[in-house]
């Protein structure tokens, strides 16, 4: 705040540079220094950086709104048919057998497990897994499992957005053979079935699991009730001196 109201030209300066990088991260969701990243060679940083992007870019929902640009350029594309979700969901597919080896319905019903930590989920946020992500096979992936899904998401938007920018006339199912020569490239399994069980049983078992999962734990302490038992221990203690 100090430096927004400096009137010299450095003040100046700062408030175009800090006015530039508040602009840029509202935007975005990320601000970088392009120059620097240049100069060191980007380093550990990058790295981080990219690895997040890939992350970001395999959620389901980044994920499905860059394969529906990319789908908006074929000559079939119509938004009010079913077409586009059964296309996406054989992409989602084909994506999580050739970097695990099940389907996405497959993962949830197998690894979803009220016995096990955390419901059986490997990411989450805050301190306990919500019934909306025990839904999301991404959340049930181990680190190694999750770095290849990453970084073949990525890849394949690359190839995806280049025939589009070429402006390539592609049927929508012309998308599906296209993954296909990818998976190939990469010697990866390439699925040619509908997998073994279906997202709705794969939804029936995370809820009833998650059912299950809420009443061991609904007894449970929570971090926040232990650190203010532990605050209360403390006190209890200095009253006592």
């Amino acid at each position: 705040s100090v430096g927004y109201r400096v009137k010299s030209p450095q003040g100046v300066h700062f408030r175009q540079w800090a006015t530039a990088l508040i602009k840029e991260y509202l935007i975005k969701g990320f601000a970088m220094n392009d120059e620097r990243l240049k100069e060191a060679g980007g380093g550990h940083y990058f790295d981080e950086l990219l690895a997040r992007i890939r992350d970001i870019r395999s959620s389901e929902k980044v994920f499905w709104r860059k394969v529906l640009d990319v789908y908006a350029t074929s000559i079939d594309y119509d938004p009010k048919t079913e077409q586009s979700l059964m296309v996406f969901k054989t992409i989602q597919n084909k994506m999580h057998w050739a970097s695990h080896g099940e389907t996405a319905a497959e993962t949830v019903y197998n690894r979803v497990d009220s016995t096990k930590a955390h419901i059986g989920l490997t990411h989450f946020k805050g301190e306990n897994p919500t019934k909306q992500e025990t839904q999301i096979a991404k959340n049930y992936l181990n680190a190694d499992e999750l770095n290849i899904l990453n970084r073949m998401v990525s890849a394949f938007l690359e190839i995806a957005e280049i025939q589009a920018l070429d402006r390539n006339p592609m049927y929508m199912s012309d998308w599906v053979k296209q993954l296909d020569k990818f998976l190939a490239l990469t010697n990866k399994d390439i699925l040619q079935h509908a997998g073994t069980m279906s997202k709705q049983q794969a939804m029936a078992k995370a809820h009833s699991e998650y059912a299950l999962y809420k009443e061991k734990t609904k007894n449970r302490i929570s971090q926040v009730e232990r650190d203010f038992i532990k605050q209360l221990d403390h006190k209890s203690k200095e009253l006592k001196r």
